[in-house]
């Protein structure tokens, strides 16, 4: 995907976007998507909602837009550099999500929910890196098949998994996803105990 909204989220009662960290058993530890990058400590009562889970309405009743997808629209029209603000005037901004988005649904897509989406982009645009999907798809999916051979190699002969670079990355995202399951993010490190391979040969 073009900007990697899987860890990015915004918290009811607090302002801006946060970078979700890992969770601790008070919530979950959060970094500021600001110039200070401040750390604090998210409360399991905070709504969460994660960026890449956020959808658009469209004229059709069934059919959405992932948040995704309408900031890689912006992207390609406008670059980092978005002139429009969430400060501007509504017809222009009404005028900016008739251009990315022409099917958006006018009666349930508000005023707010357009100066939310341009003050997101402004700061996500600045954090994160855009990358085209083509190097996306391809780098993770090579990075995949190279490690596991070697996961399986270690894990034969220390009984001890060698994926676990790969595990610890991925901990994060799930801690990410929910706040109130704090305990889980160790809850992968038992699957690599299954290796049954040797016996095999």
């Amino acid at each position: 995907m073009p900007y990697d909204l899987k860890e990015i989220a915004a918290i009811s009662g607090m302002p801006g976007l946060y970078r979700l960290v890992k969770p601790t058993r008070a919530g979950v530890i959060i970094e500021a998507l600001d110039e200070k990058g401040t750390r604090s400590v998210a409360s399991a009562r905070n709504k969460v909602s994660l960026l890449q889970e956020i959808s658009m309405y469209t004229q059709d009743y069934d059919q959405t837009v992932p948040l995704t997808e309408v900031f890689d629209r912006i992207h390609q029209k406008h670059g980092k550099d978005l002139a429009i603000t969430n400060k501007s005037d509504d017809r222009d901004l009404s005028a900016f999500m008739a251009d990315i988005m022409p099917d958006y649904d006018r009666e349930r897509v508000y005023m707010s929910d357009i100066k939310k989406l341009v003050q997101w982009y402004h700061v996500v645009s600045k954090k994160l890196d855009y990358q085209a999907p083509a190097t996306e798809d391809e780098a993770p999916a090579a990075e995949a098949t190279e490690e596991k051979p070697k996961a399986k190699k270690k894990a034969a002969k220390k009984d001890e998994p060698a994926a676990d670079e790969a595990l610890s990355t991925a901990g994060i995202i799930p801690a990410a996803e929910e706040t109130n399951a704090a305990g889980n993010p160790e809850a992968g490190e038992a699957k690599p105990a299954k290796k049954t391979t040797k016996k095999a040969e």
